[in-house]
């Protein structure tokens, strides 16, 4: 697994300013940012294997269009996360003294990893290469990583960091809303009839693209612009947790830089909709502020005020995040996919029987389906508690 990812007991050295770390500086441990990833890869793990797809609590599932739901927080959170990391990540390789060269050279290797994992995922198991949707989760990861890992490592102040972030949301909301779509005009912003969707439709082609629409990707090309600044949102985050200050400044300025992207999301809604599916920039602000509130309260909490009782499965999950992503994918689709179980009426799927035998009789429909994702994920818990207690963490 990667160090964008990695969950390894972290530690943070303080700078001098943001883009400045000094040399020889103690460690001091910083647990926040591993129970953070913990909990988002766990709630991603939730929605995305629930037990039957048509039975779904309504905040376990994305908004429909506009608008949210909790788990349209998790996948930004996400790519935040991996903003923050990366300031940690290089301010630790470049102590080490590795170049600026050295650092382009991992990032290339990690992005192209990264990418490459997500499509043996979509493929899996059967691998039509002329079907194989090109874009999904991982690679905007990879592809957000990889944009603002070379920002970072080409600028030096975080003045430049926020000035890219602001330059890539305006940008993507003058594109969406001025440029003419073909046959529509400019400002549409429906599912399938908007600017993102018909690059999508044109350069992925319809073979290539998300399997439930053929006419838009929520993993799209062009709304990759967007997801950059939420990486960059996490890096300006990075450097305010790796600065100088006293852990009280860095609590108030985490609430009020989150409180303040959620009140921007907020009002740019009004006139960009918050929207999941094509990365609005308001969508980037919203979720950047949620992101850094929910970011100050685990620091708070666990950092600062030391309360750890309940951090440790979150640290377990943090700590081989990847793995756990692309392991209980692959597990997913082994029990839908290729392990059968042989019934009277033909053979059907293993995820089906056990769902069918062991939670379907004992709950409603949406529990029994609540209750499979539930037990889904302290299944890999467990998983994921051995590798800990073996001191095994994988990365690329």
């Amino acid at each position: 697994m990667t160090d964008i990812l990695e969950t390894t007991p972290r530690t943070a050295a303080p700078v001098a300013s943001p883009a400045a770390p000094v040399a020889g500086a103690p460690p001091q441990r910083l647990l926040s940012l591993d129970v953070f990833r913990g909990i988002t890869i766990a709630a991603m793990v939730l929605v995305n294997n629930p037990g039957d797809w048509g039975h779904v609590y309504a905040p376990l599932e994305h908004a429909k269009w506009n608008g949210w739901t909790p788990t349209d927080l998790i996948f930004p959170f996400f790519v935040y996360i991996v903003g923050v990391a990366m300031t940690f990540s290089f301010g630790k390789m470049q102590q080490r003294g590795a170049s600026r060269a050295d650092l382009v050279a991992k990032v290339l290797k990690r992005a192209a990893i990264i990418f490459g994992l997500s499509l043996a995922i979509q493929g899996f198991p059967k691998y039509d290469l002329a079907h194989i949707r090109v874009m999904g989760v991982l690679q905007r990861i990879a592809l957000a990583y990889l944009a603002a890992s070379l920002i970072y490592l080409n600028t030096r102040t975080w003045r430049a960091w926020a000035g890219w972030a602001a330059g890539l949301l305006l940008l993507y909301w003058a594109l969406m809303m001025l440029v003419p779509v073909p046959g529509l005009g400019a400002g549409w912003l429906e599912p399938g009839k908007n600017l993102a969707a018909w690059i999508d439709y044109r350069v992925l082609t319809p073979a290539h693209m998300w399997a439930e629409s053929k006419t838009w990707d929520p993993e799209g090309l062009l709304s990759t612009i967007p997801a950059i600044a939420t990486c960059l949102l996490g890096v300006l985050t990075g450097a305010w947790l790796r600065s100088p200050r006293t852990a009280e400044e860095k609590v108030i300025g985490l609430f009020v830089g989150g409180t303040l992207g959620l009140a921007l999301g907020l009002i740019w809604g009004g006139v960009f909709p918050i929207n999941k599916s094509i990365w609005t920039s308001s969508y980037v602000l919203f979720t950047g502020g949620f992101a850094a509130v929910c970011l100050a309260l685990c620091y708070w909490t666990a950092d600062v005020k030391g309360w750890r009782w309940w951090t440790k499965p979150f640290v377990v999950y943090g700590v081989n995040a990847l793995a756990l992503y692309v392991l209980s994918a692959f597990v997913g689709r082994l029990l839908i996919y290729v392990i059968k179980v042989p019934t009277p009426a033909g053979p059907v799927a293993l995820k089906t029987w056990l769902y069918t035998h062991l939670f379907a009789p004992f709950f409603s429909p949406i529990n029994a389906s609540l209750a499979w994702a539930l037990t889904y994920v302290l299944v890999w818990l467990g998983a994921m508690w051995v590798l800990y207690r073996q001191r095994i963490f994988i990365k690329v």
